[in-house]
């Protein structure tokens, strides 16, 4: 799957001047090149000290050596043709690594627990600020960006098979939320992803292939099409479409929410770069979209409903709309669980109005766009996972696995007929569960 039309997205966040963090041979890497606020982070440590934490965690999951390779051969590299070899490669090979170590291939890779999805993170936004600051091509910078961070997301990788068996396309999200204590975050999301990236579920139905990909938290990257460009171009695909798509994101606390709508509204939250935008949620170009204000799940949600596990299963019914649809943005939204009528302007979706809420309504959009309705879609908000004592806890990396598990199961749901599927009991740590603050995440 090739995204050129993602081509402007690592240009077009905000850069701030930062010390530069990739080490290479000398006079290979130009500190005084702006980085991002993302990558500004990977010099952040725990509030008590230590260790930088995005770096450490790379390490702990033995992914240095990973990253050290692809500066050298960055560094290494005598023309453009061999360093866009290079960085398309590295973004490849540190998806499929990061999915081989999700899933148990790569024993020989560190001490972390295999379902942690951060090293993935930073090892990603370590070698992007190597590509930034690279002194050579810098004509080709933003095209090396680009194709080492779709690579890195699995967009590349999106490869059904042929045949009569089910199809399925999900998407996770980074970790967000990280300035201050907040560095340590780890995405539930991301990590269920890259446990079902290339995974053959068994269901009653039969079997069902998943392909996974993971979006930023940057509006930036949204405004350009970038989800889109992963399912519209799945969907495109005739004789290997999905035939389900799910969006996966974290939620609120304790419980999993099956949302029933999607809404064409952008809250403002501020994103990983640390910019907000309000307003309607706008067209991506280059694809047939139908211009909707709100869009209604087609997930099987009564039989996602019958999954059990360490967390409940909610179908949420809710959304949002301006009291005056003349003038969106002002005033109080009206919450309701009905349904929309004609006229009124999204608020929120069930899910909210931040990215994750976005990634529903564009992911739908789409395959309503190609018309393709007998193709189920929907959202899947997981519980919030909360943060670790220190960089990683026992409880903290049960809570991690157990939403990880429950979501393949629900998963296996929507792409199969109905099952209950139970986890085991030593994945149901309902103590640690009970112990979150009872807040909400922007969703």
């Amino acid at each position: 799957m090739r995204l050129t039309a993602l081509l402007p997205l690592l240009t077009a966040v905000p850069l701030f001047v930062s010390p530069g963090v990739a080490t290479a041979a000398p006079g290979c890497f130009d500190p005084s090149v702006p980085l991002t606020v993302e990558e500004q982070r990977l010099t952040a440590a725990l509030p008590a000290g230590g260790p930088a934490v995005g770096p450490e965690l790379v390490r702990l999951a033995g992914l240095d050596p990973f990253v050290a390779e692809v500066k050298h051969d960055l560094c290494a590299a005598r023309t453009p043709r061999r360093a866009e070899h290079v960085v398309t490669q590295a973004g490849d090979r540190l998806w499929r690594t990061a999915v081989d170590r999700a899933q148990g291939r790569r024993p020989d890779l560190g001490t972390l627990d295999r379902f942690d999805d951060r090293p993935l993170y930073w090892a990603r936004l370590q070698l992007s600020s190597a590509i930034r600051q690279w002194t050579s091509f810098p004509s080709r910078r933003d095209a090396l960006l680009t194709a080492f961070d779709r690579g890195s997301r699995g967009l590349d990788d999106v490869r059904f098979p042929l045949g009569k068996t089910r199809r399925v396309m999900v998407s996770g999200f980074d970790p967000f939320q990280l300035d201050g204590p907040g560095i340590t975050i780890s995405n539930p999301a991301g990590a269920s992803a890259l446990q079902l990236d290339g995974r053959v579920l068994d269901t009653p139905s039969g079997p069902a292939v998943v392909q996974a990909v993971s979006f930023p938290v940057v509006w930036g990257y949204f405004d350009q099409g970038i989800v889109e460009a992963a399912y519209g171009t799945a969907l495109r695909d005739r004789a290997r479409r999905p035939d389900v798509v799910l969006t996966i994101s974290q939620g609120r606390p304790g419980r999993f929410d099956v949302e029933r709508w999607a809404g064409a509204w952008r809250g403002g939250f501020p994103d990983n770069n640390n910019v907000s935008v309000t307003g309607g949620v706008p067209p991506a170009a280059g694809w047939p979209q139908p211009d909707v204000q709100f869009i209604e799940t087609t997930l099987p949600y009564s039989r996602m409903l019958e999954v059990t596990g360490a967390y409940p299963v909610n179908f949420n019914q809710a959304f949002c709309v301006w009291p005056d649809s003349s003038h969106p943005g002002t005033g109080t939204p009206v919450c309701r669980s009905d349904a929309p009528a004609p006229g009124e302007i999204a608020a929120s979706g069930g899910g909210g109005n931040y990215l994750s809420n976005e990634s529903m309504f564009r992911a739908n959009r789409v395959r309503l766009g190609l018309g393709l309705t007998s193709v189920a879609g929907g959202h899947l908000h997981t519980p919030v996972l909360g943060q670790p004592v220190g960089l990683a806890d026992p409880d903290f990396e049960a809570r991690r696995q157990a939403i990880a598990s429950e979501v393949i199961a629900l998963t296996s749901a929507a792409a199969g007929s109905p099952r209950a599927v139970s986890m085991p009991a030593k994945e149901s740590p309902r103590a640690a569960v009970e112990s979150l603050p009872g807040t909400v995440l922007p969703r």
